[in-house]
């Protein structure tokens, strides 16, 4: 039970770091058609997009990946709960 709260734990950090590298890019100019870009925007688009729809963008502030995090965490709180 222990190495699937591992992976559980592993799972959730990739996706928080996949989304974190997400925001940084929206910062920067960046090519969109990169492998490793195209693969971070194809993991973390499912996430972001039902965020997105919910929350309406104020002036140019995307506020779904504050709402994502927020929920990914709840998620992974209650995953590991429910193994223990």
């Amino acid at each position: 039970m222990y190495q699937v709260a591992l992976i559980v734990q592993y799972t959730f950090q990739a996706i928080y770091f996949l989304m974190f590298i997400r925001i940084a890019l929206s910062w920067f100019p960046h090519d969109r058609n990169n492998q490793i870009i195209e693969f971070i925007y194809k993991v973390t688009d499912p996430i972001l997009e039902p965020f997105r729809q919910l929350l309406p963008t104020s002036m140019g502030i995307d506020f779904s990946p504050i709402a994502a995090f927020f929920a990914l965490s709840i998620a992974e709180r209650l995953i590991l709960r429910l193994l223990f």
